[in-house]
């Protein structure tokens, strides 16, 4: 019994020390960062999944420019949150301009 208690353990552990069991990532869509200008004003998209079964949402740059109230697009960074092999994910789109 006390076998089974440690694999469970150890399964558990590499579940979430992989990035399997849970994923929070942000990156930038720009390649000349030492340029990048950012703008007065922020908008954001988010589009959803849920059981690998259902998606929803738009999580476009002129979705986010729209919410921003943002015409000229200087930058934007991408967002993922992932939980548990995808069962629930959230992907937002972050734009700046003017």
């Amino acid at each position: 019994m006390r076998h089974i208690s440690l694999l469970s353990l150890v399964l558990v552990a590499l579940l979430v020390f992989s990035g399997c069991a849970f994923v929070n990532i942000k990156a930038p869509y720009d390649v000349d960062l030492d340029n990048t200008e950012l703008g007065t004003k922020t908008g954001t998209a988010e589009a959803y999944s849920v059981l690998w079964l259902v998606a929803w949402g738009d999580a476009s740059y002129a979705k986010a420019a729209k919410n921003g109230n943002i015409t000229v697009l200087k930058h934007s960074d991408q967002e993922v949150l992932e939980i548990f092999f995808g069962l629930f994910v959230r992907w937002r789109v972050v734009v700046y301009g003017d």
